[in-house]
């Protein structure tokens, strides 16, 4: 929500007025600073969004305030003038807080939905950072998105894998919750969300494959410049649902320099619809583009989400700190889900991060089953996992 500012008015007032915690408010604000005259400056109030009212016969400005349980100066700046003399059926702005997720992560999550879900946050949340970390094959856009202003730095991500797209349901999901949890100064999952605002940086990349997960999703048009070339990666068929690697046939999640060379020879050495790691490390622009945020971002540690065997990989080669147990631990009695240390596999991206920085990394399989994990399974994989991504944050 926007209000113009007036010359005797300040951040902390806006705070106060709208019970919003000072900091998210000079955080939606970042070209001002507190004590900055704000006379004719446009102001974001964040967690709010505006509405029309029709005024009624008996109203005053003193009945809808009280009717509404508004404060008489919110309606007065979102409504530019003298409210005195209310009109029937004269409209009126009020300001109307959000309580509940806007976000329906039950459903099939394709890249326009994050790219409109992730719009609609910004307007509501404008404390948080959309950044472009890069394109993928078909130049769709690879977004991350900033939460917080800690010293931890922790990052997130989903949908490496194009069959596993519900991981970026489930983290949309989280994402909301935790915005309207800060906002509103209320606890989710029995924590409370505000303090860990401060003490960490949330970096989630929710969608790391986004032409792989359309793929699956929606298909491809018979004009379409790439399709011939995945239905013959795909043995003839246009059913792409079991369909992992990206565009170009490369399994992105096998791709990064962590003893590839010791995975290559044993994988597919040909594209296709999944295992097959290129010809080389850091082939693809998905790729190429998480790897650059990696080492560009000092990460304290990294969550990678995948799907489907409800475990928590945390080792690699012998290079993950000890107190990557203490953080798999808590994973994993707020999951229920089994820690697992080494596996015979290399060159993930969880891998690479153990092995190149020697901080804590972490694979997380959500849900149980076949790939693609049915939508049904949205609820429960969310209330087991919420505590991962908690935990992730305040550990």
């Amino acid at each position: 929500m926007k209000v113009k500012g007036r010359t005797d008015h300040s951040l902390w007032y806006y705070s106060q007025l709208f019970n919003v915690p000072l900091s998210l408010i000079m955080d939606s604000n970042i070209n001002l600073q507190v004590n900055d005259t704000l006379h004719d400056k446009v102001i974001n109030i964040p967690g709010y969004i505006v509405k029309e009212y029709v005024v009624n016969k008996d109203d005053c400005i003193d009945r809808v305030a009280t009717q509404l349980n508004i404060n008489i100066e919110a309606l007065s700046l979102l409504n530019h003038g003298d409210l005195s003399n209310l009109k029937q059926y004269s409209k009126i702005n009020i300001p109307v807080r959000i309580t509940e997720p806007i976000v329906t992560g039950e459903k099939n999550y394709t890249y326009q939905t994050l790219s409109d879900d992730l719009k609609r946050l910004e307007e509501i949340y404008p404390f948080i950072r959309k950044n472009i970390i890069g394109y993928s094959v078909q130049n769709k856009e690879i977004y991350e998105v900033i939460v917080g202003n800690g010293p931890i730095r922790v990052h997130m991500n989903g949908s490496f894998h194009a069959n596993e797209w519900i991981t970026t349901a489930v983290l949309i999901a989280f994402l909301n919750d935790y915005l309207l949890s800060i906002t509103n100064q209320t606890s989710l999952a029995n924590i409370k969300t505000e303090p860990l605002y401060h003490y960490a940086t949330l970096s989630l990349v929710p969608m790391v494959n986004p032409d792989g997960v359309d793929l699956v999703l929606n298909g491809l048009e018979i004009d379409n410049e790439y399709c011939q070339h995945v239905v013959d990666l795909n043995n003839g068929s246009r059913d792409f649902s079991n369909w992992k690697a990206n565009i170009n046939g490369v399994d992105l999640n096998k791709q990064f320099p962590a003893k590839w060379e010791l995975e290559q020879p044993r994988k597919p050495q040909q594209p296709g619809p999944r295992d097959f790691p290129g010809y080389k490390p850091l082939s693809e622009p998905e790729t190429i583009a998480m790897a650059t945020l990696t080492m560009n971002s000092n990460f304290d540690r990294v969550i990678a989400f995948h799907t489907q065997c409800k475990e928590i990989y945390w080792g690699f080669d012998e290079r993950e700190p000890s107190y990557s147990k203490t953080i798999v631990n808590e994973f994993a009695k707020n999951s229920g889900y089994k820690p697992v240390q080494t596996l015979d596999s290399f060159s993930g991206f969880k891998d690479w991060f153990i092995y190149e920085w020697r901080k804590p990394g972490f694979t997380v399989e959500l849900g149980e089953g076949v790939n693609p994990l049915p939508i049904a399974q949205f609820k429960e994989i969310y209330n087991e996992s919420i505590g991962i991504f908690l935990a992730g944050i305040y550990m």
